[in-house]
């Protein structure tokens, strides 16, 4: 385990992360461990790693996706991660999605945005010292992403059939999650919300322990 910089709340949801990893069923663990192979590649030719999370909306999973893979590379301590989102279509950052993170112990802040009043920015922290990121829903396409050099991750079903071809990605991986919309306004909304939030950061800290293992075995093998 990394030393991290991580606010103690952010800190203490994360640090029993690696071990739940046994919850992830052998097939998904393939398909993570593949994501694990593109970052590993990619820091082998000292390359940053860029990776656009994908959904429809980029409104709940694509963000959690973004969040939690950056903060696994911070934790594990793997260099040049860079990590974005995106949706095939614009509306907003979920409030629902939002205060799931923020319950996990990201800092977030809501603030206007002038061009598009109904899609607010949200300035996030991961702890003191460390990078802050600004998020919003936007399309995979938008400026603010990377045009080429990128692995595309698909979180949701539709947009892995709506996007066969991501543009200029030299990787694409689909992973889908349920889409915790679907208990929107029910009993069961916060503790869904609570374990999408969960189920993603998991496979995320997974994908970058596992890189960052891989990676330490090929730098012992060079010395």
């Amino acid at each position: 385990m990394a030393q991290t910089q991580f606010y103690k709340p952010l800190e203490s949801y994360t640090a029993s992360l690696p071990g739940e990893f046994s919850q992830i069923d052998p097939e998904r663990q393939e398909a993570l461990r593949a994501i694990g192979d593109y970052i590993v590649e990619k820091r082998k030719a000292d390359l940053p790693v860029q990776i656009t999370v994908i959904c429809t909306h980029n409104s709940r999973r694509s963000h959690m996706g973004q969040l939690w893979l950056q903060a696994a590379a911070t934790y594990y301590e793997v260099p040049k991660v860079h990590t974005f989102s995106g949706g095939t279509e614009v509306t907003a950052f979920n409030p629902r999605a939002v205060a799931a993170l923020e319950r996990a112990g990201f800092k977030i802040s809501k603030t206007n945005n002038a061009s598009e009043p109904d899609n607010p920015l949200y300035e996030t922290s991961l702890g003191q010292g460390l990078e802050n990121y600004r998020l919003f829903s936007k399309k995979f396409s938008h400026p603010q992403n990377p045009q080429k050099d990128f692995a595309a991750i698909m979180v949701c079903s539709d947009a892995d059939a709506a996007c066969p071809i991501v543009p200029g990605a030299d990787a694409r991986f689909a992973i889908p999650y349920e889409d915790p919309k679907l208990f929107d306004g029910s009993p069961s909304e916060t503790p869904q919300y609570d374990a999408r939030a969960r189920q993603i950061a998991r496979e995320m800290f997974f994908v970058m322990e596992y890189a960052k293992n891989q990676i330490a075995v090929w730098q012992a093998g060079q010395k």
